[in-house]
């Protein structure tokens, strides 16, 4: 009754690592199979071309995690590759997602990377392996470690994939109105922070937390470094954050909302805006 509940709560959440898979789908993944040309991808019989192209990618994707969290892999990788919507549904409650690591750490691609979305392939691929990166060492979800650093770091790592759905220009907007990710608070395990206790949308929040981070590993890389290295040992993060850096985070991260540039001077934007899908 307890595994139940706790799978009830955490069906409420949103975002792409701490999307929660039904209950039904903590059974044994028995629909995939291993790719030939690299045993790391699982795929649905009938899709390999799609989990050629995730093969592809994933030499990018793994370096490019690996060096943004200064460790490897603490075990192979392995992503399983949904060719079909009634695959992906079965093993993720919010199937409009485009990617998901489900707390049991499976990482699992929908079929949209592979239709409407497959521009986006790579770049989610790298966000949801930092997910998964992070996972294989303290668990799919730490309540101590807040949601706006957890999908603001795997953004950066992806160079902005998992945010691309916001520009910059729109992050520095809501905060130049007031909305900003809001530091002050601590999630529990039966309670978390996103988006919309910032008054942001899914898209700002997820924008502005991987500005947040990166104006932290711009400031100081030896600090952020070891940051991250300790949460990475299961460190409280704002213990961590205040053996390292000497305060707390809101203390620290005033400094990035100080720099808010003027509106006049946020040039034309410097990225894209993507037409948003129905869910990030």
């Amino acid at each position: 009754m307890r595994v139940w509940l706790l799978a009830v709560a955490l069906a409420t959440l949103q975002g792409c690592a701490l999307t929660v898979s039904d209950p039904r789908a903590l059974r044994p993944i028995d629909s995939f199979a291993p790719l030939a040309a690299d045993a790391r991808v699982w795929v649905e019989p009938g899709y390999e071309a799609y989990g050629a192209r995730v093969a592809e990618a994933m030499p990018a994707a793994i370096a490019r995690v690996e060096a943004a969290h200064y460790l490897p892999f603490a075990r192979p990788p392995r992503v399983y590759v949904c060719g079909s919507e009634d695959c992906f549904r079965r093993y993720v409650m919010t199937p409009k997602l485009s990617a998901a690591v489900v707390p049991d750490n499976r990482l699992i691609l929908s079929p949209n990377l592979d239709g409407r979305e497959r521009h986006r392939l790579p770049a989610l691929l790298a966000h949801e392996l930092a997910h998964l990166h992070l996972g294989q060492r303290i668990g799919h979800y730490h309540s101590t470690l807040p949601v706006w650093f957890h999908e603001g770091w795997a953004s950066l790592t992806a160079d902005g994939g998992g945010a691309e759905y916001a520009s910059d220009a729109q992050a520095w907007a809501a905060i130049r109105n007031g909305r900003r990710v809001n530091l002050q608070v601590r999630d529990a395990p039966d309670r978390r922070y996103k988006a919309k206790a910032s008054q942001l949308t899914i898209f700002e929040f997820y924008r502005q937390s991987m500005l947040l981070v990166g104006w932290l590993k711009t400031q100081d890389e030896a600090r952020f470094r070891q940051l991250v290295l300790a949460v990475q040992d299961n460190a409280d993060f704002e213990i961590a954050f205040w053996g390292i850096y000497g305060q707390a985070p809101a203390s620290q991260l005033a400094g990035f909302f100080d720099g808010t540039p003027n509106e006049t001077t946020v040039s034309n934007d410097n990225q894209p805006v993507l037409a948003a899908p129905a869910k990030p």
